[in-house]
């Protein structure tokens, strides 16, 4: 069996991409001392170099790999040793132009950028195995190498191809996945508008038509390609795992919701030896740190809980956004360590040197264009030597309070045409419950609908509006047994295949909220609703509506005002030894932590009053709970107390806390407490 940590790896991770392909080679020992000083123990290389590997067809050039290797191995430093097939040659592409995707309108695409691919190729797939054989057979027991990096953020920026080759391996996926034409009907209800076929030979993927296409061929396209995919990575994965045994093999995820919804990393989670997770801020005004902490608790639970390791995120600004500001002083370090504190075992960035030349030259890098002398050296030095003093954590795992409920694959379907509205968007419901539980200094998992739910005292469906009837009973049975559950609105609605459930609104979630939905009304663009509830209390909600009959659910709030008034806005029912509440409007932030504040009481969970808002505590353990680890995170400009109801050792100064531990703006605080 492969391991699941990075071979040799004795300290957390500490490095970044490092290209040294891009620069001479009288940089390379430079850039080995430098990383040396700034406490590097891992880096990510060789993840761009195909056509520098094999210039021409069957023809390699492996000596400056060598080199470097090797150079790297004498610094102490241990490689995420990459297979290069993200970026095929322009060889490659001149005899196999076949291999570049195609759009949906039918327009294929060129070679110089990245990920120019079109997974269902038999070219491209022969070709990418031949690489990557030839590295395991050259590197599989390298001394420096900790483990293989397949390709590079797979569906990114390209995750589905429409050509004549993907038509012809969707028709076999679904055949594999239907049996038949007649299950295929069935499935995507084509006897809707005529689309009925009499033979598979028939289908095509769901290229650009006059208006809407069949929604249930579109979700399954999103699947096929999302499977596809995942082929590719099995055969890379497979042929490392016979060449190179006992090395781990990862692939970098991008499970924030704001940078990839191609991907089913539920599924991708079981694939892979480690998880790994690349993560950039996104500055559109939203609080970057809540973000950060969401992607890193999703990345954490598509690890089932183990630990997990951030391959990349920045040392300061990006390049690739309207607007790119650098990182405050001391924000690099916080982001960084707020990672740790999730499950992460280290942190890594893109990329070791900046660029001069190409796309992100102006992506900042942890030695920037300004070399030792700046602001960012400084901080990447000083933040090496703190992941050095965290090494004991190793190991240990994430505590959560909660969880959250979510399914790529709901997603898809909820962003596919023709919806209620267009302005309910399942990601800012997300991101919404979970900044409210965030807020609540509560810890989140985030689970599958169908997994165990049994040990959360609270679990909150904020968008899942694509529900199986198995999904259905694992959340009612959840309540039965004395959970709490908080759906929000147009969740339940329709199977996997896109079809709405049998009988009233939400199907399988009626008998669990004792509820029906006669009738969806969602309101125009900047219209709002007022809501009325228990002791003359009053939330504001917009985008949504709902006519909802309670069948055993009581009234908790009533809408006050719209074509709804009088009905029951949020509501609350009594099953088993458990109770479900349901929010049939999308509430404003003072909204949504009013209703999760009642249901944290049915939950018995209790307030943390005494934590200021944005400074977050987590608790890392290990698996005997002899050893826990506190990370106290400071994302204010306001020193802050944290109590301590046991005292410890603080590993970043070597200070002795008791009480209250003294956290100051902007800092971080680990604290390894007693027993």
């Amino acid at each position: 069996m492969p391991e699941t940590t990075p071979r040799g790896l004795t300290r957390l991770a500490f490095g970044g991409d490092y290209n040294p392909e891009q620069w001479p080679e009288s940089a390379w020992l430079q850039d080995v001392r430098l990383m040396r000083e700034a406490g590097v123990t891992m880096v990510s290389a060789g993840i761009f170099s195909w056509a520098l590997l094999e210039p021409s067809p069957g023809e390699y050039d492996f000596g400056w790999l060598d080199r470097i290797l090797d150079l790297l191995h004498e610094g102490g430093i241990r490689v995420g040793l990459g297979t290069p097939t993200v970026v095929p040659p322009a060889w490659f592409y001149r005899a196999h132009p076949e291999a570049l995707p195609v759009t949906a309108e039918g327009v294929r695409q060129e070679f110089g950028s990245r990920g120019a691919i079109c997974h269902s190729d038999a070219d491209y797939r022969a070709a990418a195995a031949d690489i990557t054989t030839k590295l395991a057979e050259r590197y599989g027991d390298h001394p420096a190498l900790a483990m293989w990096h397949v390709h590079n953020e797979y569906g990114v920026p390209v995750s589905a191809c429409y050509c004549d080759s993907c038509a012809a391996h969707f028709r076999r996926w679904l055949a594999d996945t239907y049996g038949g034409v007649d299950a295929v009907n069935e499935a995507w209800g084509t006897a809707f508008w005529g689309q009925h076929y009499t033979s598979l030979d028939q289908i095509n993927p769901p290229r650009a038509t006059p208006t809407v296409g069949n929604p249930g061929q579109a979700l399954d396209y999103k699947r096929f390609a999302d499977a596809t995919i995942r082929e590719n990575f099995r055969m890379e994965r497979d042929i490392l795992h016979r060449l190179s045994p006992g090395v781990p093999v990862t692939t970098n995820f991008m499970t924030a919701l704001s940078q990839c919804d191609s991907m089913d990393y539920w599924a991708w989670g079981r694939e892979v030896d480690l998880v790994t997770n690349d993560h950039y801020l996104i500055t559109d005004g939203r609080r970057t740190h809540v973000n950060l902490a969401m992607a890193a608790d999703l990345t954490r639970s598509v690890a089932g809980g183990a630990p997990w390791l951030l391959l990349e995120h920045s040392t300061s600004g990006v390049n690739w956004q309207p607007r790119n500001p650098a990182k405050a002083p001391g924000q690099m370090a916080r982001n960084s360590l707020a990672h740790v504190a999730r499950g992460s075992e280290g942190a890594m960035f893109f990329q070791w040197r900046q660029s001069r030349r190409g796309a992100e030259k102006f992506h900042s890098a942890m030695l920037p264009h300004g070399g030792t002398e700046t602001r960012v050296w400084r901080e990447v030095v000083e933040l090496g030597a703190s992941i050095d003093s965290l090494s004991q954590i190793r190991g240990t795992r994430t505590r959560a309070d909660v969880a959250v409920v979510w399914d790529w694959q709901s997603w898809w379907a909820q962003n596919l045409q023709w919806r209620p509205s267009e302005d309910h968007d399942p990601r800012e419901r997300a991101d919404s419950f979970y900044a409210a539980l965030y807020d609540r200094h509560l810890t989140v998992d985030f689970a599958h609908p169908e997994a165990d739910l049994s040990s959360y005292p609270l679990v909150v469906v904020p968008a899942l509006y694509l529900m199986t009837e198995a999904a259905g009973n694992n959340i009612k049975e959840y309540v039965e047994n004395g959970g709490t559950l908080v759906v929000s609105y147009f969740s339940g609605i329709v199977d996997e295949h896109d079809a709405v459930h049998d009988g009233p609104y939400p199907g399988p979630l009626r008998d669990v909220l004792g509820l029906t939905v006669e009738e969806f009304s969602p309101l125009l663009e900047n219209q709002r609703v007022r809501v009325t509830g228990p002791d003359a209390s009053e939330l504001t909600g917009d985008v949504w509506t709902e006519f909802v009959v309670p069948r055993g659910a009581e009234t908790v709030w009533t809408y006050a005002d719209g074509l709804t008034a009088g009905r029951p806005a949020v509501t609350r029912h009594r099953l088993g030894r458990g109770t479900a509440w349901y929010v049939s409007t999308r509430l404003d932030t003072h909204g949504l932590d009013e209703v999760l504040a009642r249901a944290a009481a049915d939950a018995r969970i209790a307030p943390r009053a005494d934590l200021p808002r944005d400074v977050e505590v987590v608790c890392r353990t290990d698996e005997s709970g002899t050893r826990t680890f506190l990370f106290a995170i400071n994302h204010t400009a306001t020193d802050a107390k944290v109590p301590l109801d046991t005292p410890g050792t603080e590993l970043l100064t070597g200070e002795r806390a008791a009480g209250r531990l003294a956290v100051p703006a902007g800092a971080v605080r680990v604290v390894r407490l007693d027993g």
